[in-house]
Formats: structure tokens, C-alpha cells, sequence
């Protein structure tokens, strides 16, 4: 397996993504997200636009988080769901991928039309992002997967991007271990340190250290058998 550098979700944040990647060996390591790149934060669509040209040029994984999801599900049915995607993080990103985004004469209809329109490569390539990526004992996903099902891989759709306790706690007899972003680590220490969360069987590694909320983005190298190297920036 070659190895894995692992990015969280980094929700806007350009700055730090620019940063965290300085550790990024391109030659020796592949590269992934596990979703979130958008929503809140510096500039949704920079980081977008950034992993994209990323892609295009080599070998890189990007798994779809559920704000990924909402935007879709926002330029699908924009005036049922637009109150929610504001209040979401969405601003942040309809602003940086629309300049004139606060004309108050714009209907709900005509946002998602110019976004439609504007951003169409991105759009795009938000649709057809995995849910899941597996290399040998490793899963890599955005917030989890469904363990009450006899195989892992029939988890529903929106469970991919959405699950929390019931993957967070319950238990893992998949044989596999779990590398998600998802929920904030803040979340799940006790002390709300914002370094990565390991689960008491070693099976779940939360790398979401809630960039955007004042904690830490988090690469890990992912290796054959076990985790090789972690970072991390903030700012």
C-alpha cells in the first residue's frame, strides 16, 4: 500500500490547509480528505478550487461530508433549503463562490442558478465524490458507518456523512480500523483538547480537530499496518 497522508476536515480554511500540506511527501504519499472542505471558515471556495486542481494533477482521494451534501442539496431545492445552509456555514461559501452574493434582489432560485452556472467544474465535482475510500485494514470515511449492519459496506447513504454515536461508541467487529473526520475531537475528550481522538479499542481515529472553530487541522501518514506520522497546524 503507498502510503496515506490524511487531511480532516478543513471547512474553509486556506490558510491552514496551505500549511498543514508543507508536510505533504507528494513523491512518496498519497493524499486525502475525508470530506468538509466547505462551509464557514477563510475561503470555501479556494480550498475547493485548491483540492480540485490537486486532483486533477495527481493521484488524490476526496471523500463527500455532509456540508459537501448540503450544498447539493441547496442548489437542488434552494428555497426549501436555503434557511438551513445559511445557518450551516453556507454564507461563507455561496460569498466566495458568487461575488455579488448579498444583492438582496437574488431569489434562493437565482443563487443556486449562478452557482449552477459559475461554479459548474466544482459543482461537479462535489457530485461525484466516493463516500468511503478502504486500503487493506484501513476505511476511510467522513463521519462513519453503520455497525448494526451485517456488512459495513451496506451502510445508508446519509450515514456515511452524517452518523455519530452510534458508530463513535457502539461495537466495531468489522476487523477494520476507521479513519474519520466529522465530529470535532473537542467533542469527545474529556478536556476538550483538540488533538486527534483514538477510541478505547484503537479501531476509531477522529482527525477532525475543528480547524474552523479555533482547534488544530490534522494530517496523519497512513502506513501498511499503523499510523507513521501525525501533524498539525492552527492558527
Amino acid at each position: 500500500m503507498k502510503p496515506i497522508f490524511a487531511v480532516g476536515d478543513v471547512h474553509g480554511e486556506m490558510t491552514l490547509l496551505d500549511e498543514l500540506l508543507e508536510n505533504w511527501d507528494r513523491e512518496r504519499e498519497r493524499l486525502l480528505f475525508v470530506g468538509d472542505l466547505i462551509d464557514r471558515g477563510e475561503n470555501p471556495a479556494a480550498v475547493l478550487r485548491k483540492v480540485k486542481a490537486l486532483s486533477d494533477q495527481t493521484d488524490v482521494i476526496v471523500l463527500k461530508g455532509n456540508h459537501e451534501q448540503m450544498l447539493l442539496d441547496f442548489l437542488e431545492n434552494p428555497t426549501e433549503k436555503m434557511h438551513y445552509y445559511l445557518s450551516q456555514g453556507g454564507m461563507e461559501t455561496i460569498q466566495s463562490l458568487i461575488a455579488d452574493s448579498l444583492d438582496k434582489k437574488m431569489t434562493p432560485e437565482g443563487l443556486a442558478e449562478r452557482i449552477k452556472n459559475e461554479a459548474s467544474e466544482l459543482i461537479d465535482f462535489i457530485r461525484n465524490l466516493p463516500l468511503y475510500y478502504e486500503e487493506g485494514k484501513y476505511v476511510f470515511v467522513h463521519a462513519g458507518v453503520d455497525f448494526s449492519k451485517k456488512d459495513w459496506h451496506d451502510t445508508e447513504e446519509r450515514d456515511f456523512f452524517w452518523i455519530r454515536e452510534p458508530f463513535l461508541f457502539g461495537k466495531n467487529n468489522t476487523g477494520k480500523v476507521f479513519i474519520f473526520g466529522h465530529t470535532p475531537v473537542q467533542n469527545l475528550h474529556s478536556n476538550g483538547s483538540s488533538g486527534i481522538w483514538v477510541s478505547e479499542d484503537k479501531t476509531r481515529l477522529d482527525i477532525d480537530g475543528g480547524a474552523v472553530f479555533g482547534g488544530e487541522l490534522h494530517g496523519v501518514v497512513v502506513e501498511e499496518n499503523l499510523i507513521t506520522k501525525s501533524f498539525s497546524v492552527k492558527k
